[in-house]
């Protein structure tokens, strides 16, 4: 029996040219990400490695043909030991399913799976004051933190670029562990 669209799941290195691909699309056309070079899919497939390594989520949406449309990833915010707790989040969707709900099917799956491996905060880092993005995570619970002006240059403009936040699992409410 063929699966619903979108189907998430979690990232293998296997799945790497396809969210190399998607990455590209974004980097070439979109200001959510101030990347101005595509990565590698050798690059790409390290970050999926990384991610699994370290038991951080890395998330794909499929299509019921097991195309990749888009993918999901939590990183530890800041590399210092007290950010721990708090993740930020990247989602990407390809061009061709924009629109179709995959970025919030995967926006609600990391947040399940950044709860479950005990991040207590999740932060969104919004290049380019990107509205869709902005619309999405105020859906998921996400609230507006702060807008850096003219933080990014790319495609012949200035960016900004916004934060917002939402707490995971009990959040501040008491400590970690």
């Amino acid at each position: 029996m063929p699966r619903a669209s979108p189907f998430i799941e979690a990232a293998t290195p296997a799945d790497a040219k396809a969210i190399a691909s998607i990455y590209a699309h974004h980097v070439a056309r979109g200001t959510g990400t101030y990347d101005i070079e595509p990565r590698s899919v050798a690059v790409t497939a390290a970050l999926v490695s990384d991610h699994i390594a370290k038991g951080w989520p890395f998330l794909v949406a499929r299509d019921a043909g097991g195309d990749v449309l888009g993918y999901a990833y939590a990183s530890q915010f800041r590399p210092r030991p007290a950010y721990r707790w708090t993740c930020e989040d990247s989602i990407y969707v390809g061009p061709a399913a924009q629109g179709r709900g995959v970025g919030r099917a995967l926006l609600e799956a990391l947040i399940g799976a950044s709860e479950a491996v005990g991040f207590r905060t999740m932060i969104a880092v919004i290049g380019g004051a990107e509205p869709a993005s902005i619309a999405l995570h105020a859906a998921c619970g996400f609230a507006h933190a702060g807008r850096l002006e003219s933080t990014g240059w790319k495609h012949g403009r200035w960016l900004d670029t916004v934060y917002m936040q939402r707490a995971l699992g009990d959040g501040s409410a008491s400590p970690p562990l």
